[in-house]
């Protein structure tokens, strides 16, 4: 099924309108204000300011070297993050704390060998920060810490070497583990316990002013929250699955004293999706519930009792701040990052993805109401286009979200922020139209960037690579 694009919008009363047409609502104002925006309105949190309401969130890049440092193309991008205007970096980059729970051979990886490249990055973003603005007084730059669990690939594109935490039927089945394969041990999983806390000690030697411990995306942590029927102390109940985390943050208090912390979390999963008649995306057939962490009973609707849980056990941590993202990439990107162009191996959109991004909004809405002490950086704006802005700043001022995290729209506009807060015109070109070339890329084992829209990309011989590859699909 084809829906309106949201370039088509081009009038804010089309746009309102095609949404409640949809049936969902959610703040967007008419116009974008020069003065007393609300984008601009510092954040202050655990002793720290942070200047505007802009985040730019942590992705992957492939462009690493096999040994986990980063190449001159991470610098660029680090580089565009410190141009951006916004002034919380959640990490930049997903950064993993050992060789097997890497995503990709060439994902950046944490060690002590590694340190002086991890912080140069740092560094190069917030020397370009200061170029541009004056100041770096305001800025605050963590780093995403991960392990990719059941999608690991450390050593090979092609390759998946997973490290599971629990059984599920659906994604086993497409990763191609059977029943013998191993689990992570209690003791394993101990032990990379003490790798989150060795890494986070490193974090802080670079400079980085807080670390996320990553808990979304289908990735080790957050799988650990819906091991339901995993024995042991990891697994079955609320209290056994979170203390992974838990002994995490125990362990970053006793040995990196005022490092702080923050969670990015799936706050709500669904059923895994697969192409169906015509490539559009329907639930797995084989997909249970019961490992879909914030979902309800049917597996394809939201339940935040749970999550509003796991929000509670963050204060008693003495955690506040919290980035909100949803699903998985891997299985349902519907959910997760709404386009209108699926990836070459991943299907067409089931819903408008207008209809994603309401999703996501309302679930970080309905936390923020609940736990209003908490600071929360909100996910999947990406798909508003145009109109993110406005949307943008109505969510801030009615307090449906402290600060607006950017993803793939930084890639080819990093730009939008400092745009947005200076008052200045959108420039249309560089607005991401969720082509999905991003993701496209490192599916093919090719480095990650905007190809349609960056003029960097658009020149190197990756792009004609891209292009191959798509074209065998």
């Amino acid at each position: 099924m084809a829906y309106p694009r949201v370039a088509s919008f081009k009038q804010y009363d089309e746009f309102v309108s095609h949404l409640a047409n949809l049936g969902i609502e959610f703040p967007c104002d008419e116009q974008v204000v020069t003065s007393s925006n609300p984008l601009a309105d510092p954040l202050h949190i655990d002793g720290q300011t942070i200047g505007n309401r802009f985040c730019i969130l942590p992705m992957e890049g492939w462009d690493g070297t096999r040994d986990g440092k980063p190449t001159d193309l991470t610098r660029r991008r680090w580089h565009n993050f410190g141009l951006s205007g916004a002034k919380l970096m959640w990490g930049g980059e997903a950064v993993a704390v050992r060789s097997d729970g890497r995503a990709n051979p060439n994902q950046l990886m944490i060690s002590a060998e590694n340190l002086a490249d991890i912080e140069s990055l740092r560094l190069e973003l917030s020397k370009a920060h200061r170029a541009k603005f004056g100041m770096d007084d305001d800025l605050v730059v963590g780093l995403q810490l991960t392990h990719s669990g059941r999608y690991a690939r450390p050593n090979q594109k092609s390759v998946s070497e997973p490290r599971t935490v629990q059984r599920n039927p659906a994604l086993d089945a497409r990763l191609g583990i059977d029943d013998g394969a191993a689990l992570f041990s209690d003791d394993e999983l101990q032990e990379l316990v003490n790798d989150f806390i060795d890494a986070a000690v490193l974090a802080q030697q670079a400079g980085f002013q807080f670390v996320d411990i990553k808990h979304c995306h289908g990735y080790l942590g957050h799988e650990l929250l819906s091991g339901v029927d995993r024995a042991g102390q990891f697994g079955g109940s609320f209290e056994n699955r979170t203390r992974f985390l838990r002994d995490i943050v125990e362990g970053i208090h006793s040995r990196a004293s005022g490092l702080m912390i923050g969670v990015r979390l799936s706050v709500f999963d669904f059923l895994p999706f697969q192409p169906g008649a015509d490539r559009i995306g329907v639930a797995d057939p084989l997909g249970d519930q019961r490992f879909a962490f914030g979902s309800d009973v049917s597996g394809c609707e939201v339940d935040l009792s749970e999550p509003s849980k796991f929000m509670e056990l963050l204060k008693s941590l003495g955690i506040k701040l919290v980035c909100t993202t949803a699903g998985s990439p891997y299985y349902n990107p519907h959910i997760q990052r709404p386009a209108y162009f699926p990836p070459s191996d991943g299907y067409k959109p089931p819903e408008d993805p207008l209809v994603g991004v309401a999703r996501q909004l309302r679930a970080t809405a309905e936390l923020k109401e609940k736990h209003p002490e908490m600071v929360f950086v909100g996910s999947g704006y990406s798909y508003l286009q145009d109109w993110l802005p406005h949307a943008a700043q109505a969510l801030v001022r009615e307090n449906w979200v402290d600060s607006v995290g950017l993803g793939r729209m930084v890639l080819s506009y990093p730009e939008l922020p400092a745009d947005v807060l200076s008052g200045e015109q959108l420039t249309r070109k560089k607005v991401c139209r969720t082509f999905s070339d991003c993701t496209t890329a490192p599916r093919n084992g090719i480095v990650s960037g905007c190809y349609p829209l960056d003029p960097f990309y658009k020149v190197r011989e990756e792009h004609d690579r891209l292009k191959q590859a798509k074209k065998a699909t």
